[in-house]
């Protein structure tokens, strides 16, 4: 008999057998595109994948999960019309994660309202309609959850997007992450800009707010630059002493850092309570720092995330006026 190499393939996973063996409580994850060992990691070793970026595991606030399924039940269905009425009864809106019997499955999405997914101008609401999310486990098995953590379908938010003013796309990630804490900056607010050059969320900042400050070693474009509500200045993020800026309504940092720098400078922020909001991001460099994650989101009121427009990076955000 042929011995089985070390390097084959696992046998595929049986979704439907492993739920059904899954000890309740439990919720559904869905990993953040090209992400999914570092989801496993966080979610740990309770955790089973189910396939396609799909996995089970305790209930938990993972942040590269791209959406939670936080009441997932499994029902069987007679139909295709069947599984279409189960879901319509339950609620409206429904977000498909094509996981097994694809085209049967896609058959039951184009019996439901149709999403809206077109890119949208910034500054915009949040949706607050309930977003369900389902898969088939097989031609007779529906895997669904009525409620999921983000608003938007498998946690993909889109733009339209601004191709000639900003000077880089980063900016994209703020107008992401402002949008989930609610929308920008208010028309009076003074900002913080750390980490600025190209200028990227200068733009973004100053496009809303009376009072920029924007912090880089590195210039920022000129033509934000020399904006009136811009105040550049050339030098270290981490030189500053809050104690000595006076108040800000928002701390942003895009800084190119080791996540446990950051952390002690959004610490030294908050404890001097300098700044009311932040937008962090935390840029890993090599291997996925989770410890310092995990000390990101142990800061009371804090949600990290791994934004749609992330790459190897995760978003701390925290509203301290609520």
């Amino acid at each position: 008999m042929r011995s089985v190499s070390s390097s084959s393939p696992p046998p595929p996973v049986d979704p439907r057998a492993v739920i059904a063996d899954y000890v309740r409580p439990f919720a559904i994850y869905e990993a953040a595109a090209g992400f999914e060992s570092e989801l496993a990691v966080e979610l740990g070793a309770a955790a089973r994948p189910l396939g396609e970026g799909l996995w089970i595991g305790p209930p938990a606030e993972p942040a590269w999960a791209a959406d939670v399924w936080l009441e997932p039940e499994v029902t069987p269905i007679e139909s295709i019309g069947d599984a279409a009425r189960q879901l319509r009864a339950r609620q409206r809106n429904w977000h498909l994660h094509p996981l097994a019997a694809v085209r049967r499955s896609r058959l039951v999405e184009s019996k439901l309202p149709k999403l809206r997914r077109r890119p949208r101008a910034f500054p915009f609401a949040v949706p607050t309609s309930p977003l369900g999310a389902f898969t088939l486990l097989d031609e007779h098995h529906m895997l669904s959850s009525a409620t999921t953590r983000n608003p938007f379908p498998g946690g993909e938010v889109t733009f339209e997007e601004d191709r000639d003013n900003p000077p880089s796309r980063a900016y994209l990630k703020l107008w992401e992450a402002l949008t989930l804490m609610g929308g920008p900056p208010a028309p009076d607010a003074r900002c913080l800009d750390l980490g600025s050059s190209p200028g990227g969320w200068t733009w973004v900042l100053a496009e809303q707010a009376a009072e920029v400050v924007s912090v880089d070693k590195a210039s920022i474009d000129p033509a934000l630059s020399s904006r009136p509500n811009v105040d550049y200045r050339a030098g270290s993020a981490f030189a500053l002493d809050p104690e000595k800026e006076g108040r800000f309504d928002w701390l942003c940092s895009d800084v190119i850092c080791y996540p446990p720098r950051l952390l002690k400078l959004v610490q030294r922020w908050i404890a001097a309570d300098a700044a009311d909001r932040f937008v962090c991001t935390l840029k890993f460099q090599g291997a996925t720092d989770h410890d310092t994650a995990a000390a990101f989101a142990d800061i009371p009121g804090a949600r990290v995330m791994h934004l749609h427009h992330n790459k190897h990076e995760l978003t701390f955000m925290l509203d301290r006026t609520r």
